[in-house]
């Protein structure tokens, strides 16, 4: 499917004949090539958008009770969107284990948004030893993309907020090393007071555009 059609089509198909059938769209996954060109182009018109806060968005946790991100105040919210049959999603999840561990003590609290059923999402979280927080929603998770401006930019996607809850970037795709260490690197520079965040999104822009091709 064109990435054309996907921007196209994902809200209609969300509010039209619901998340089922969203799901099996979205199985439906463009070439390599225009993926690449759909998610760079989709990452440089983010980065163009005006400072937003994080949103207070309330999903079932693990637990099956409502949960808001405004749970973690004073914390820096990576906060990854992804559901269990999108392949880049579950092949960056490591990594944000990775991170949720190592960046804890510089105040960084990443928490996953499944859009996705909750049966599907619990067992696949078992199955890989998902530990940091996730917030489960299957329509609603739609409308919490939505409220990051970003509903219609596919999965995964990611972003991250500094410790006042200003969103500093939002990455449209597959988070990896390289990018996660940009990212990061200037988030924390926004929390010592060295950036502002519109400065550290347009820096975080280009040097993510310096980054060699990912390999598939």
């Amino acid at each position: 499917m064109k990435p054309s059609l996907v921007i196209a089509l994902v809200s209609t198909v969300a509010a039209a004949v619901g998340f089922a059938a969203y799901w099996q769209l979205a199985l439906d996954e463009p070439a390599p090539s225009e993926t690449a060109s759909f998610v760079a182009a989709a990452n440089a018109a983010m980065a163009q958008q005006p400072t937003l806060a994080v949103p207070d968005i309330a999903l079932k946790n693990r637990a099956g009770e409502m949960q808001s991100l405004r749970s973690w105040p004073n914390q820096s919210l990576i906060v990854n969107f992804w559901a269990t049959w999108c392949a880049p999603c579950r092949k960056e999840i490591p990594l944000l284990k990775e991170i949720a561990k190592n960046e804890a003590k510089n105040g960084f609290q990443v928490v996953g948004i499944a859009i996705d059923f909750r049966d599907d999402v619990l067992k696949f979280a078992d199955e890989v030893k998902l530990d940091y927080p996730l917030l489960i929603g299957e329509e609603d998770g739609l409308k919490a993309a939505d409220a990051f401006g970003v509903a219609s930019a596919g999965l995964p996607f990611t972003v991250f907020a500094d410790n006042k809850s200003r969103v500093v970037a939002t990455l449209m795709g597959e988070l990896t090393k390289p990018k996660a260490d940009i990212i990061l690197a200037h988030v924390k520079r926004v929390n010592r007071g060295e950036l502002d965040p519109d400065a550290a999104r347009a820096a975080i822009q280009m040097k993510l555009a310096e980054l060699p091709p990912a390999k598939h």
